[in-house]
């Protein structure tokens, strides 16, 4: 039996399905990255177990840490996070018109006609719209994030707060408590303010129809998922497997992909040595910023080099 990866490395979370011939979810692993994609992939390998009889026919690698990744596992396909998070959506949801994606340091919206990608948007400049908006509010309010969204339900006050950036955001959520507005309250207007950011921001301009799904980390907040429905007068579709819907999708590109011999290095990668290291190239007036990638004591490839002299 065959089963094929799918791994989405980014700057919050990192995560890892396998899915079967058919597109089934056999395995999947969510880990916080805590800035080393490279320990963080080693860590979800060594966590699959694969059955007996089943072996990896394929890897597809999506995210921002994407070609790092794919020359550590050894990828058949590396795609970027939009088409990704597109082939996964229409896999579960073939009508699906619109898709609302935020993470921890980036949010995106991609807009979809007859299942192919007509348009899209990505935000990851500012914080404002992002998972780590909330974070940051959630620690100042000293309540866990995982709460965040119980709490914004139970709001009985509409209390506005500035969330076009994440310092006046924080500068007005202090006043409100100083004025006396509840924690609750105030919790669900920092989630309506998330939301007004991501529309101003990232989904100005956009044909938002339905049917929407909404996926990423933050789709787990009930606070956001109610705010979204409130502002766009739609009904919000949250998958199943919302926070991982980035490397489903991946996972299903090696399927259509369908290798003849997979790229795939093995699970033994899980205890290498990976190492980068990175100098100035003063060959010419550019001077790129080259990154060398270790395996062990072995130069396995190099990023950043425009000629691509380096990897000639």
């Amino acid at each position: 039996m065959r089963y094929y990866m799918g791994i989405d490395v980014g700057s919050v979370s990192t995560n890892l399905v396998l899915l079967d011939d058919n597109g089934n979810l056999k395995f999947s692993e969510y880990i916080r990255t805590h800035g080393n994609p490279l320990g963080s992939v080693q860590e979800a390998l060594a966590k699959v177990h694969l059955p007996k009889g089943v072996r990896i026919a394929g890897v597809g690698v999506t995210g921002s840490a994407r070609y790092l990744i794919a020359a550590m596992v050894g990828a058949d396909v590396v795609k970027n996070e939009i088409t990704a998070h597109a082939v996964a959506s229409t896999r579960i949801h073939p009508d699906a018109r619109t898709i609302i994606e935020i993470g921890g340091q980036d949010s995106k919206i991609i807009i979809l006609n007859d299942g192919i990608v007509s348009d899209f948007a990505m935000n990851n400049v500012c914080a404002a719209g992002t998972g780590s908006f909330l974070d940051q509010q959630a620690s100042r309010l000293g309540i866990p994030i995982e709460q965040f969204g119980e709490r914004a339900l139970k709001s009985k006050t509409e209390v506005r707060i500035a969330g076009r950036c994440t310092v006046f955001a924080e500068s007005d959520m202090v006043h409100k408590q100083q004025l006396g507005f509840s924690t609750d309250d105030i919790i669900n207007g920092l989630c309506e303010a998330l939301v007004r950011n991501y529309l101003s921001t990232v989904g100005k301009g956009k044909d938002i129809k339905s049917p929407i799904l909404f996926q990423g980390g933050v789709a787990a907040n009930k606070g956001i998922h109610k705010a979204f429905s409130k502002y766009l007068k739609k009904d919000i579709i949250i998958p199943k497997n919302f926070a991982v819907m980035g490397a489903i999708g991946a996972a299903l590109l090696a399927i259509e992909e369908k290798p003849k011999k997979t790229k795939f290095k093995g699970f033994g990668i899980a205890k290498l040595d990976f190492k980068t290291k990175s100098f100035v190239c003063k060959d010419c007036p550019n001077n790129c910023e080259v990154v060398e990638f270790w395996e062990d004591s072995t130069i396995i490839a190099h990023f950043g080099d425009k000629c691509g002299k380096y990897d000639r």
